[in-house]
């Protein structure tokens, strides 16, 4: 800035600033609301810090600044080309997120399966419900990378950079919600198509997968639909009796009404519905239990074997009546022969969990529980590989993918197998029959093993994702036909 003949310094000739003030050039302080927009702005428009988004229209730095006047005088132009953001205002409508809610079953499978389109995009990572990922938002920033590499996959595949941002919108959507991220389980899944974009958070943790195809990937989600079994566990004890039920991924405490409340609660004489049952009560005055026709203490076996069979009573009554999944019973140990002496239920497990459960934390139980019930879980599984072993010597099985794949599509397929992590590129023409295999992915390729499980399992058939070295033929797909 120049100086005046008495060394003050006077402002340069030229436009002037309209506040009368001179400043250094820096940006002024800004509220944290500011901040905030500014923040959110930088992310929603820049990759990195100083890479912009590929869809974020840039102006030309020699454009006629005075265009927009001109037009406003009444002079036609020739219509511009529009910009993203007009083009997602203008010819596609805004979709939002939404959760696919409850565990994954046939049904949800069923409806992912049968939805077709030329951009069917899937989204698998891990996620984490607690511990330092959280904290860290590793969760949300492998998201935010799944997505950046959509959009690369989709702009790969000429996509409309609109239609892009229409259908990555409601993740980047999602990474701004601080509930969503914390609120995790093992893994999530992502659906998405050019109306749609639906999630799934899964009980098990899965690889970070992206595919985009004429079909959503559904593989990944076969553990927790393969395994359907269920059992009950009754945790009790004298002062309590709680039912549960479980399964490969998690326990939940079942409501039992009428549930006696520990052995102070039956021996005394009271009316439940048109039987007659003991049940106890304080006497009042400083005085013990009262027990009706009983010189015994509450110890006393046949105390407890009236305990356990209003117990067992109440839980036939109101759950067990109709089941035939096992019942797992945890209690110290010689309590549990007189429930299985007078219990009526047909199908208590021969494993057991013995100890004190009172006061034990209901995930912690599980993990026993699950534990011993593993062999149950796989149970169904090997029944399956003996059947296919039993079967490899005629024409009910096959481990032939030219031969399984369109097996899958006739409903011949009673039980698949399918190599873990596979897979299988090419396409099959079900009207003419014709599978054709490549050894890498070509245009217009599909995963035909994604393909034959969603196909088994439309057509009611069993499906199991098998280590290499668990498969029953040196092949990543075989499988027991119900005809041939």
């Amino acid at each position: 800035m120049p100086k005046d003949q008495n060394g003050k310094f006077t402002p340069i000739k030229g436009k002037p600033s309209g506040n009368g003030k001179e400043g250094l050039g820096l940006r002024r302080s800004i509220s944290p609301e500011e901040l905030d927009t500014d923040l959110e702005m930088t992310e929603k428009y820049t990759i990195g810090p100083d890479e912009l988004q590929p869809a974020v229209h840039m102006r030309h730095p020699n454009r006629d600044t005075a265009k927009k006047a001109v037009q406003q005088q009444g002079v036609r132009e020739a219509p511009a080309d529009k910009t993203v953001e007009e083009t997602f205002d203008k010819e596609h409508s805004a979709i939002a997120a939404r959760q696919i809610s409850g565990r994954p079953d046939k049904e949800v499978f069923t409806g992912l399966a049968g939805q077709k389109s030329n951009l069917s995009l899937s989204i698998y990572l891990p996620t984490h419900s607690s511990g330092k990922e959280v904290n860290e938002q590793q969760d949300l920033i492998l998201f935010k990378n799944m997505l950046q590499r959509s959009q690369k996959l989709l702009e790969e595949k000429k996509t409309d950079p609109a239609l892009i941002q229409k259908m990555l919108q409601p993740g980047f959507d999602l990474l701004r919600d601080d509930q969503f991220w914390l609120n995790q389980q093992e893994g999530l899944a992502c659906f998405i198509t050019d109306n749609s974009f639906r999630y799934l958070q899964l009980p098990v943790a899965v690889q970070e997968q992206i595919y985009c195809n004429n079909s959503f990937m559904l593989t990944p989600l076969l553990p927790i639909i393969s395994r359907n079994e269920q059992f009950y566990l009754l945790a009790f004890s004298k002062h309590n009796a709680k039912l549960f039920l479980a399964d490969a991924f998690g326990m939940q405490e079942i409501s039992v009404e009428g549930m006696p409340n520990g052995m102070d609660d039956v021996i005394h004489f009271e009316e439940k519905g048109d039987q007659q049952l003991f049940r106890t009560g304080s006497s009042g005055g400083g005085q013990g239990a009262n027990y009706h026709g009983m010189n015994s203490n509450p110890d006393h076996k046949t105390d407890i074997a009236n305990y356990l069979e209003e117990v067992d009573r109440t839980i036939w009554k109101e759950v067990l009546s109709d089941k035939h999944i096992p019942l797992l019973l945890a209690a110290v140990d010689y309590l549990q022969p007189i429930y299985r002496k007078i219990s009526r239920y047909q199908h208590i497990a021969t494993e057991t969990l013995t100890g004190n459960f009172e006061h034990e934390k209901p995930i912690n139980i599980y993990k026993q529980a699950k534990e011993k019930m593993e062999p149950y879980f796989g149970k169904k599984q090997q029944q399956a590989l003996e059947r296919y072993y039993n079967g490899s010597a005629g024409a009910l099985t096959s481990s032939i993918p030219d031969d399984v794949i369109p097996a899958t599509y006739y409903g011949q397929a009673d039980c698949l197998f399918v190599e873990k992590g596979a897979h299988l590129w090419g396409t099959f023409n079900a009207a003419e029959n014709k599978v054709a295999i490549h050894e890498t992915e070509q245009p217009g390729d599909e995963c035909l093993l994604n393909n034959a499980i969603a196909q088994t399992i439309l057509h009611n058939g069993d499906v199991f994702i098998l280590e290499k070295s668990e498969m029953p033929a040196e092949s990543s797909i075989a499988a027991s036909l119900r005809y041939a």
